[in-house]
């Protein structure tokens, strides 16, 4: 059990070393690692995880590394899995800050985080349509033998997205709204 924890915190420290762009942009990197590599949960059970990391208080990752890690190896995997997580953010964070601090005036700097920053943009699209196809097609990839269509979940998307940005609803409202739909659809 403590190579195991072991592994968890250098799978999520490994993770944590590429998380640029924060939470949404992090989603798939957890994905390949804890589903498509290690097969440690299903599709399925990673989109609950996700879920439910969205709906706590919290940074994004550190609730997905720490329900990831408890689900896995209880608490020592949650404690693991999240310091994992925020270790090497944390160290790079600092560095990174004291050098684009005492070179910020150069362009080529400049260019780098205007790099970054189009790479985090990609990798939350890709956080999205993942979230997305799972909801709606029940899989992580686009595939016509595997296409399974949601209706319940289209509708439900395009209420929620009507009501989010039509009528300006809570979006805490909105998840009660359609979690209380899901529990009786579902």
């Amino acid at each position: 059990m403590n190579n195991f924890i072991l592994t968890l915190f250098i799978i999520f420290l490994q993770i944590g070393l590429f998380s640029i762009g924060g939470g949404y942009a992090i989603i798939p990197l957890i994905q390949e690692q804890v589903v498509n590599t290690y097969h440690w949960l299903t599709i399925q059970e990673y989109t609950d995880v996700i879920t439910i990391s969205q709906m706590t208080p919290g940074p994004l990752v550190v609730n997905t590394a720490s329900f990831v890690g408890i689900r896995l190896a209880g608490v020592g995997g949650a404690i693991a899995a999240s310091i994992g997580s925020i270790l090497s953010g944390t160290v790079f964070s600092i560095a990174l800050y004291k050098f684009f601090k005492k070179y910020r005036n150069i362009d080529s700097v400049a260019n780098v985080l205007k790099g970054l920053t189009a790479s985090s943009v990609g990798l939350i699209a890709s956080a999205a349509s993942t979230i997305i196809l799972i909801a709606i097609v029940g899989t992580s990839t686009f595939d016509l033998e595997n296409f399974n269509l949601n209706v319940m979940a289209i509708i439900l998307f395009i209420t929620s997205l009507f009501l989010l940005r039509k009528h300006k609803l809570n979006p805490i409202l909105v998840m009660v709204l359609t979690g209380i739909v899901g529990l009786f659809v579902y």
